[in-house]
């Protein structure tokens, strides 16, 4: 491959490796403008749309360990970004409904492959952040644990759901144990494991 290409290639693979979804598109017949305003919506939640030849998607998908992407012809625009796919189909959805084009083709999610239908499934989904709000507010936490939540990474919600549990039992009644043997030695304290950290305090309930 010539070096040019192979740079294309690798560019293109890191996209690939970067986002957690990939949605493919045929935008033929669409005016300048029109891709533009296509554009210009993606980046508004959170997406890049960029043109790409069919043959450095195929070779940068495979690099990536991506499945294979069988229904590649005509110009292709492919969608990546950083976190929301729902944002991003809708756009995708909606756009498509507008202009009639583009061509919504198929995407992987999660490295799966998803078809047109499911992408606009996707698409009606609600947002992140308003899934994130929704789950705290079932779980009755103050509104400075979600600001901080929705800034964070995912393990922020995990540490949370986990805070949530043992508070839950804690609260459970405690069933007197079985006597030990008389003879039985004292069981030695176990050492904390190298590297725990202290457990986080549950939030209010």
């Amino acid at each position: 491959m010539h070096p040019d290409k192979a740079t294309i290639v690798e560019d293109l693979q890191g996209k690939l490796n970067a986002s957690p979804f990939l949605f493919v598109a045929d935008y033929t017949g669409l005016k300048v403008s029109q891709f533009a305003e296509l554009r210009n919506r993606l980046f508004d939640a959170g997406a890049r749309c960029h043109v790409v030849k069919n043959t450095f998607l195929r070779r940068a998908a495979k690099s990536a360990g991506l499945p294979e992407l069988a229904d590649l012809h005509g110009q292709t625009a492919i969608i990546v970004g950083e976190k929301d796919v729902a944002a991003a189909a809708k756009v995708l959805k909606n756009f498509s409904a507008e202009f009639k084009k583009p061509e919504i083709k198929a995407g992987v999610v999660d490295r799966m492959v998803v078809s047109t239908e499911q992408i606009k499934t996707i698409a009606d989904l609600p947002s992140r952040d308003v899934l994130l709000a929704t789950l705290l507010g079932v779980l009755n936490a103050p509104a400075s644990k979600l600001v901080r939540v929705l800034n964070e990474p995912a393990s922020s919600l995990a540490r949370l759901l986990k805070a949530k549990a043992e508070k839950d039992g804690a609260d459970a009644p405690v069933e007197p144990a079985e006597s030990a043997p008389a003879d039985a030695a004292p069981a030695e304290d176990a050492p904390p494991s190298e590297g725990a950290a202290p457990a986080e305090a549950a939030p209010a309930a």
